[in-house]
């Protein structure tokens, strides 16, 4: 039986997968780890192990790892996209030196370690249609920049030491559980609570900007499935694409719309926001994930939009 350390436990993506991981493995073997001032809540907390584990503190990871007799690390300390920007310095901190400290301990301990990768690793330069599993990536902001740097930082741990590592590039991720935090995407979280709340929603991208985006079930079982996936069939590991969907605003907003016909939205372009989206694919090729560790997405813009609104009627009690 695996044990488990999740690092960024009470984030966005990092709540959601402790919980999932505790009903495949056990509650016992699934330690969150968690920051000063993020301490785990409600079900998170009360529903197994949770440690102390900054991804910048070497010794508090150590720790962890010795102290739960961990095998696996999903690290999933890093800030998104928009904040990344404005905190430059931060953003490399956490997501490389960070990283760094998580690889050093996995490879002292033998550790498999899951860092995700991002459409954010990709830049003006790639293809935007069909973006191929290897092309190039030259992004142009410090969250892409930190994201090329974890899958050439991983690949090396792998190839010189030994380390299993292993990634996807998520591209925006959607759920119903938690609130998004700073990332481009979120607009495609933010809009369906306006239409459950009966607002108006102003969007921050223009129409016509297209966007691989994905449901957090998928994205979660995604990262678990590459996870339990036999390496012998991994040809790549830092980082796999994966997609579900790609839409535009204005299609997302359809989707809703015939779920909520009174739903209205406008734009309001956010300059920072749309620069970022429009160096990011409208759609990626995860031929590769489906070919090496039998990915397939269950979810689709119409059977999300149901979901989603269904579990936030019941959320905001609307």
């Amino acid at each position: 039986m695996k044990n488990i350390l999740v690092i960024g436990a009470t984030g966005q993506i990092g709540s959601e997968l402790t919980m999932e991981l505790r009903k495949r493995y056990g509650n016992e073997h699934v330690v969150a780890g968690y920051i000063t001032g993020a301490e785990p809540k409600g079900e998170l907390k009360e529903s197994g192990p949770s440690v102390l584990a900054d991804v910048t503190d070497f010794n508090a990871i150590e720790t962890a790892v010795k102290e739960y007799s961990i095998d696996t690390i999903y690290n999933l300390a890093a800030l998104l996209s928009v904040v990344a920007e404005s905190k430059p310095r931060l953003a490399w901190k956490i997501g490389i030196d960070g990283l760094w400290n998580v690889l050093e301990v996995a490879r002292i301990h033998g550790c498999a370690v899951f860092t995700p990768s991002s459409i954010g690793s990709f830049g003006l330069d790639t293809p935007h249609v069909m973006t191929p599993q290897d092309t190039i990536q030259r992004p142009r902001t410090m969250y892409g920049v930190s994201k090329v740097t974890t899958e050439l930082l991983s690949d090396y741990y792998h190839t010189k030491y030994g380390v299993d590592t292993r990634a996807v590039r998520f591209p925006g991720i959607i759920s119903n559980v938690t609130p998004p935090g700073g990332g481009t995407t979120d607009y495609a979280v933010d809009i369906y609570y306006a239409a459950v709340k009966g607002e108006k929603f102003v969007c921050p991208v223009k129409e016509g900007t297209l966007m691989d985006m994905m449901y957090m079930p998928d994205a979660l079982n995604a990262a678990i499935t590459l996870m339990e996936a036999d390496p012998a069939r991994l040809k790549h590991r830092n980082a796999f694409n994966i997609a579900s969907m790609s839409f535009a605003p204005e299609t997302i907003y359809a989707a809703i719309k015939k779920h909520v016909p009174d739903f209205e939205m406008v734009y309001d372009v956010d300059p920072l926001k749309q620069s970022i989206a429009d160096s990011w694919p409208d759609c990626m090729d995860d031929s590769c994930a489906r070919a090496e560790w039998d990915w397939k997405p269950q979810y689709d813009l119409e059977s999300m939009t149901v979901d989603m609104l269904e579990k936030l009627r019941v959320k905001l009690n609307k």
